[in-house]
């Protein structure tokens, strides 16, 4: 069965009678099923306007879930979303970014998705909305694992927050890929820095991912940052032990070995970027 809703609170009167695959840009849904045929009830949510765009309120930036990569390119967003920009530009195609969905690359749980590890470096928050009550999880917490969240059968996620402390933060994200485009990521990295005006770090938040079953912010590392001078020596903080929340693996893109030291060498260059910025 196939239905498309026009409002959030139709779709989501639906999914609380009937369990449904939601689609959006459908950019991940329809290549899982090349083999066969959708099953089931497919929900398709490309009409509810009230899921589109980006605004502001005073302690957050919300996305809304159906906004799409290149939308988000276009939008007039603060230096501290430039990381998140960078990611949004390696999402497939440019026509892949045209139809792919912000809120799709988070619940798709990919280990490899561009725009997670840089969603994660900004405390990300989402809304999980269902017919009866609304719920907020770091993004964080709403990834499990390698395609797994927390999302419940009659939840959809409806929006993506980022709080306001990081729109003037120095930003940067970086990928590692057997080419140049079109490329399912070996590493990427994603840094963002808030820097005191006597360019001391104030925060730090750095995510790795395809290193793990999902991306992971490496808390030792940002602990190590709080405090520095943001200039060219920064970099020399990193410390192998740093990376002990990532456990790489062998597969055919690269060694465990391999993703293990580009993660290093791709965290140094990111935080230099960072720091250059801030000058």
């Amino acid at each position: 069965m196939y239905l498309r809703p026009g409002t959030l609170d139709e779709a989501l009167q639906t999914l609380a009678r009937t369990p449904a695959t939601i689609l959006a840009g459908g950019t991940d849904l329809f290549p899982a099923f090349t083999a066969g045929q959708l099953k089931g009830t497919v929900l398709d949510i490309s009409a509810i306007s009230e899921l589109k765009g980006i605004r502001t309120s005073p302690g957050f930036f919300h996305i809304g879930a159906r906004t799409t990569w290149t939308e988000l390119l276009r939008a007039p967003l603060p230096r501290g979303f430039d990381g998140l920009r960078a990611a949004a530009r390696e999402i497939g195609s440019i026509q892949i970014q045209n139809q792919a969905t912000v809120a799709g690359n988070i619940c798709n749980a990919s280990p490899a998705a561009d725009g997670v590890a840089a969603l994660l470096s900004l405390d990300a928050e989402l809304t999980l909305a269902s017919a009866n009550a609304t719920r907020i999880l770091s993004l964080a917490d709403f990834i499990q694992g390698n395609r797994k969240t927390l999302r419940q059968p009659d939840e959809m996620l409806t929006s993506i927050r980022i709080p306001r402390p990081w729109e003037h933060a120095a930003s940067t994200f970086l990928k590692l890929g057997a080419r140049r485009y079109l490329v399912i990521s070996i590493v990427m990295v994603a840094v963002n820095l808030q820097i005191d005006p006597d360019r001391r770090v104030r925060q730090a938040a750095v995510s790795v991912g395809s290193c793990s079953a999902k991306a992971v912010r490496l808390s030792a590392l940002e602990q190590a940052l709080a405090g520095a001078t943001a200039g060219p020596s920064l970099p020399e903080l990193v410390d192998p032990a740093h990376f002990s929340p990532i456990s790489p693996i062998d597969d055919i893109r690269a060694t465990a070995e391999y993703r293990l030291e580009a993660a290093q060498t791709l965290v140094r260059r990111a935080l230099l970027d960072c720091a250059s910025k801030a000058a």
